[in-house]
């Protein structure tokens, strides 16, 4: 992302005649906030923040106080190209401070912020790269989502969707470049209506930053077609899920050197990447209640087509927790970690968070890396035991709560009100009586 300076700021707005900024931030659970201000207060604002009265947002509230500050980070400013020129709309991605100038702890961007500055002290920058999946959905006369993909978007996986479809994909990318976010490609999934996007890569905040953008501009541009775009991890058990693969590699700050590359070894991996593989295995469980956040997330993982169930890793077997993709000869310095159980519901930031904590915990620890399980594989003798994923909600935060590594890096404020917020979530959720348990049950018993 470049690097952009407060006049920068002022020459775009008054230039481009933008009226007003939107001030962008989230709450734990990764719901994009919004303040809007009028273009003439952006001085003030970039110079004292805006404060903003936190006490109802989720994970905000604190005994003593609820008045907060956004303090804009000047490299988010972008305009929203959508916006009509007589009301042209910038919008700023903030960071979240107290009243006397502290960082606020309950912040998912702070927390980011702050566990990659630990990694960096240690001589890492963590980058990664997202597939976004999505589904693409018509809507009734009421506006309301139809669960069934838009007239003739029958393409399966990588066939050519209609033009239609083709274009409104288009102009998602199209969009996304315009704001300053650049994706490597875009195509159909294997689930009717179902489509990804792939993200460069870069710095994890960047990445994090995007991800929470290209989630409004993709909603956008298809309401804009008459279209309803989830993020929803399975919207019916008819449809495979939507995933958010993550890509991840460490690199040294100074020369940008991929730390994963050991071209000595079967895999490309050095000593610091199988270390740092093994550590988000060790934590794989406890992380999935961050990467997995929803009831419906446990719909699709184990259940739905190459979401993972076991906690291996393997360089051909899709159905792995982590993969390590191929490298072309001479590319070698693409070496990376593939995880695979995050999907698109999952608060970016805190998302980036626990992948950096399990695998930093792993090198500090020198944990050992267990064999690959390849689908060639048989296991000889006595199987191996294999830790599996978490099969619902409720027994994700159990281990989370268990995990004192992604717990710590989470910090104390966020964790226990992440966890507060998502017990609620299960318990709602497990009070509901089915339409399933009414056709199966009811004239049975």
């Amino acid at each position: 992302m470049s690097t952009l300076t407060r006049q920068n700021i002022l020459s775009i707005i008054k230039s481009e005649g933008v009226r007003f900024i939107d001030l962008w931030f989230t709450d734990i659970i990764g719901i994009v906030k919004s303040v809007t201000i009028p273009a003439t207060e952006i001085e003030n604002v970039l110079d004292n923040g805006s404060h903003f009265d936190g006490s109802s947002i989720e994970g905000f509230a604190r005994v003593a106080e609820s008045d907060m500050v956004l303090w804009p980070d000047l490299n988010t400013f972008a305009i929203l190209p959508w916006t009509p020129a007589d009301e042209r709309v910038a919008r700023l991605i903030c960071t979240v401070y107290t009243p006397t100038g502290e960082p606020f702890i309950g912040d998912p961007r702070t927390a980011l912020i702050r566990n990659l500055q630990q990694a960096e002290a240690e001589g890492y920058t963590f980058k990664t790269g997202m597939e976004l999946e999505f589904f693409l959905f018509p809507r009734d006369a009421q506006g309301k989502p139809i669960i069934c993909p838009p007239a003739d978007d029958y393409a399966a996986y990588f066939d050519m969707s209609p033009e239609k479809i083709q274009s409104i994909r288009r102009k998602m990318l199209a969009t996304l470049a315009e704001m300053g976010i650049k994706a490597d490609s875009v195509h159909s999934e294997i689930g009717y209506g179902q489509h990804e996007i792939d993200f460069q890569y870069s710095d994890a905040l960047d990445t994090a930053d995007n991800i929470l953008t290209a989630r409004i501009v993709i909603r956008t541009i298809a309401r804009q077609h008459g279209l309803h775009c989830t993020f929803m991890p399975r919207p019916s058990n008819e449809f495979p899920g939507s995933g958010m693969h993550t890509h991840q590699s460490l690199h040294d700050p100074a020369t940008g050197e991929n730390v994963f590359v050991d071209t000595s070894d079967e895999y490309n991996l050095s000593i610091t990447a199988r270390r740092f593989l093994a550590g988000q295995l060790a934590h794989a469980r406890a992380m999935c209640a961050i990467l997995a956040p929803l009831v419906n997330s446990y719909k699709r993982l184990g259940t739905s087509f190459e979401a993972p169930t076991n906690v291996t890793w393997a360089h051909v077997n899709r159905a792995a927790l982590i993969r390590v993709p191929s490298t072309a000869p001479g590319k070698e310095s693409h070496t990376r970690l593939e995880l695979r159980c995050p999907d698109p519901s999952a608060n970016p930031y805190l998302a980036m968070l626990v992948m950096l904590a399990g695998g930093m915990d792993g090198i500090h620890n020198e944990t050992s890396l267990a064999e690959p399980l390849e689908e060639s594989v048989v296991p000889r003798g006595r199987p191996r035991r294999i830790a599996v994923l978490p099969t619902s909600l409720g027994e994700a935060l159990e281990a989370l709560r268990e995990d004192d590594v992604i717990m710590n890096a989470l910090g104390p404020y966020i964790s226990d009100r992440y966890l507060e917020a998502k017990r609620q979530e299960f318990a709602a959720y497990s009070r509901q009586v089915t339409s399933w348990e009414l056709d199966n049950y009811l004239s049975r018993f």
